[in-house]
């Protein structure tokens, strides 16, 4: 039976034999497909929506600090390529404090622009850049 299967993905070529392997690795093309920034209402927030310490942190980014962590108002390299393709040094990351957490934790806000105290826009990550949503300023203001 394997050698049916893997005489079909012969005839499929290189790129069905990558498919193949990457499938019993568990890679599926619908993750990376979902860790894409679309751009769509369902990948945004307002600030209000935001957990009071990202307020806190995207207040400090528009006053230009000072920041808790040496990482922070650093570039970042969007190496994850889910943010709009931009060029190095566009991206600049804060942290966002985590209660109780020791270390950094996983919250960020990343911002990009010219500059640093007025960015053309926000991102928030609650998961270590596996996702981003766009914060969103609300109407009127």
């Amino acid at each position: 039976m394997l050698r049916n299967v893997f005489e079909r993905w012969r005839l499929v070529g290189v790129t069905g034999w990558l498919v193949f392997c990457l499938g019993l690795s568990g890679f599926s093309p619908l993750v990376a497909q979902a860790r894409e920034f679309p751009g769509s209402s369902g990948s945004s927030v307002t600030s209000e929506q935001l957990p009071p310490q990202a307020r806190d942190m995207l207040k400090l980014i528009y006053q230009g600090g000072p920041f808790r962590y040496d990482k922070d108002g650093t570039v970042f390299g969007n190496r994850e390529r889910i943010l709009p393709a931009k060029s190095r040094g566009y991206y600049l990351e804060y942290t966002v404090r985590t209660p109780g957490e020791r270390t950094r934790g996983a919250r960020r806000i990343i911002c990009g622009g010219v500059r640093p105290a007025a960015p053309d826009a926000c991102y928030y990550t609650d998961d270590h850049y596996a996702s981003f949503r766009q914060i969103v300023q609300p109407a009127g203001r």
